[in-house]
């Protein structure tokens, strides 16, 4: 997951590692938005690389959380279901209902 993570941050980085310079004389001399000030080239990648990152980093939070929450509750109120039901008609005794709805709620 982590490999995935770091190809995708590298994948974001190339266009702007590939960016072509436009010259000294750019836009007739009043200076380049990224080289005449402000952060310049590097901090401004380094930013949009921080952003992204944040930006990708919630996304697969929540989904790993989703899928945990799904998968966990999902499976044991089944069980828990089926169980009760299985008591109810009479298959299992109170003593058996006990025992495995302990062993469940481990």
């Amino acid at each position: 997951m982590r490999r995935m993570a770091i190809w995708v941050v590298i994948g974001l980085a190339a266009p702007t590692l590939a960016a072509a310079n436009p010259g000294e004389n750019w836009q007739g001399g009043y200076g380049h938005m990224m080289g005449g000030g402000g952060y310049g080239m590097l901090g401004g990648m380094v930013m949009m690389l921080v952003f992204w990152g944040i930006i990708i980093a919630l996304i697969v939070f929540a989904v790993k959380w989703f899928n945990d929450n799904q998968d966990g509750n999902r499976g044991k109120r089944d069980a828990l279901a089926i169980l009760r039901e299985r008591f109810a008609s009479g298959e299992i005794d109170e003593e058996e209902f006990d025992s495995r709805r302990k062993a469940l709620e481990k």
